[in-house]
């Protein structure tokens, strides 16, 4: 079992520049991959970013692609999102989540924490 907790989130311009952590609990966490998704209102759940167990492979969705980057500290046990370049469309709550399978679909990953709001102006 894995408990998520993120961290990070806020208020922020366009232009400006985020990270995001999501520590967690238990000794299984190098066992999992890990993804970022958000979700925006009234907006289904959207995949963001994912790294794989040993931080490599990555893959991110193309509109975050080379403004976010994904990263993860095995002896912190944290996942990392940083994002570079905000736009107002970035605006959503944003999840971690852990899964065993190398899958970017939302209801593949078995554990999600609370979120966290980033929120972005123009």
């Amino acid at each position: 079992q894995v408990q998520l907790v993120e961290s990070g989130g806020g208020l922020a311009q366009a232009g400006d520049s985020l990270r995001l952590s999501c520590a967690a609990s238990g000794r299984a966490f190098m066992s999992y991959h890990m993804g970022w998704f958000r979700q925006a209102p009234g907006k289904e759940r959207e995949f963001v970013a994912r790294i794989s167990t040993i931080g490599s492979p990555t893959d991110y969705a193309d509109s975050v692609k080379g403004r976010f980057t994904i990263s993860r500290d095995n002896i912190k046990n944290t996942v990392y999102l940083q994002m570079n370049s905000l736009k107002p469309e970035d605006t959503a709550v944003y999840y971690c989540a852990a899964t065993k399978s190398w899958d970017s679909r939302h209801f593949m990953y078995d554990y999600w924490g609370q979120g966290t709001q980033v929120t972005v102006s123009s």
